[in-house]
C-alpha cells in the first residue's frame, strides 16, 4: 500500500491527527502517537508486546519489531509494500485502541 493510502486509513480513525516525529509523518490521538511511516516503505505502530509477538508469528515476512529497546516495548514495523489492506486496517485499529481514550473508543 502506498503511503497516501496508509495515511488515509490512519486519519479515518476517530480523533486521529497527523504530525511528525524525527522528520517522519506520524498519527496521534489526543497527542499520543499510535502510528507513522518513513520514506522507505515502512510503517510503524504502537502495539502491546503480546500483540506484536502474535503478529510477527503470523506474518514474519511483513511484520517485525523495531530493533532495540523500542521494539521490546511493542513498537512494530510493517512493510507497506507486502501488507494487504485488511492487515493494515487491523493493525492501525489495534494501535489506535492502545492509545485512544476510552471515550473515543465507544
Amino acid at each position: 500500500m502506498s503511503s497516501a493510502g496508509y495515511r488515509k486509513l490512519a486519519l479515518a480513525l476517530p480523533g486521529a491527527e497527523e504530525d511528525s516525529h524525527f522528520g517522519n509523518p506520524d498519527f496521534r490521538v489526543r497527542g499520543k502517537i499510535f502510528a507513522g511511516f518513513n520514506d522507505k516503505g515502512m510503517a510503524y505502530l504502537k502495539l502491546l508486546p503480546e500483540q506484536q509477538h502474535m503478529l510477527v508469528a503470523a506474518a514474519p515476512a511483513v511484520i517485525a519489531p523495531i530493533p532495540g529497546a523500542w521494539g521490546k516495548k511493542g513498537w512494530t514495523l510493517v512493510n507497506q509494500d507486502l501488507a494487504d489492506i485488511d492487515l493494515l486496517k487491523s493493525v492501525l485499529l489495534m494501535a489506535w485502541k492502545n492509545v485512544a481514550p476510552k471515550s473515543l473508543q465507544k
